[in-house]
């Protein structure tokens, strides 16, 4: 079984972009401070920085995370798209992408990734989505 980290630290830029929603079985619940998309971030407290180097067990918790939130997303903002990806080249921490898209968001039908224009969340918009999502 994979060891959950004793110390559990944050990548500097997750920490810089995100805002924290709270803790799942496996994984800090970010959402990225950009309003013009919900989107949210899974940062497992394990040891790997790869996905496919996960325990069976911790992979199937995060899997089993990440449909939770997936359906909590379609649920409440209705989009069109759930786009999920975990990428590590600019950050190495383990983490993975979770983000509702419609036609009538700013980089469609590009990725949100690089799109320059952002939106930070009002306190009362984290908020609804914390309650939303936890």
């Amino acid at each position: 079984m994979q060891t959950i980290m004793s110390t559990f630290s944050l990548h500097p830029r997750l920490a810089a972009d995100t805002i924290s929603l709270g803790k799942l079985t496996l994984s800090h619940l970010l959402l990225l401070n950009n309003a013009h998309y919900p989107w949210l971030i899974l940062v497992p407290e394990v040891e790997t920085d790869q996905l496919h180097l996960m325990t069976p067990e911790d992979r199937k918790t995060l899997q089993e995370e990440a449909q939770h939130i997936s359906e909590k997303l379609q649920a409440h903002f209705q989009p069109q798209r759930i786009n999920v990806g975990a990428l590590g080249n600019l950050v190495p921490q383990l983490h993975y992408h979770i983000v509702a898209r419609n036609e009538n968001d700013p980089a469609w039908p590009g990725p949100v990734w690089g799109h320059p224009e952002s939106k930070p969340y009002t306190e009362a918009a984290v908020e609804e989505i914390r309650n939303v999502l936890i």
